[in-house]
């Protein structure tokens, strides 16, 4: 069992509300201040949980360079308040960052599909009569 030290702790609960702000501020259309406090959040709390050198080193790799660019532009968009083009812009610096994460969630996911209470209800509410 691994333990979480309180600085993981800290950064996950940064990075709920990092996430919280963030579908916040796009609720209440594209709310500048809602969204920059919310990617601040999320940022720290990345950093909290994995450390800044390794937060540094996932940002910088050569590979990910494209995504990082996107990524942080994107944020500092959102800072300079354009909300709907910074999100837009972090949103492809996003899937271009974890592309290569997204085929593990999607095995998770399918994954939690075959577990007995979510497969019934599946099975039950896709039958078209």
């Amino acid at each position: 069992m691994v333990a979480i030290t309180e600085f993981q702790k800290i950064g996950i609960g940064l990075i709920g509300f990092g996430s919280f702000f963030l579908l916040f501020g796009v609720l209440l259309y594209f709310d500048s201040v809602l969204l920059a406090f919310g990617n601040i959040l999320f940022l720290s709390g990345v950093t909290f949980i994995i450390g800044f050198r390794r937060t540094a080193h996932f940002f910088f790799q050569r590979q990910k360079f494209r995504g990082s660019f996107f990524f942080l532009g994107g944020v500092s968009l959102v800072l300079c308040r354009w909300p709907i083009i910074g999100i837009l812009v972090e949103s492809y610096g996003f899937v271009l960052l974890f592309r290569s994460f997204f085929p593990m969630a999607l095995g998770f996911v399918l994954s939690a599909v075959n577990s007995p209470f979510l497969s019934a209800f599946f099975s039950s509410s896709s039958s078209m009569v």
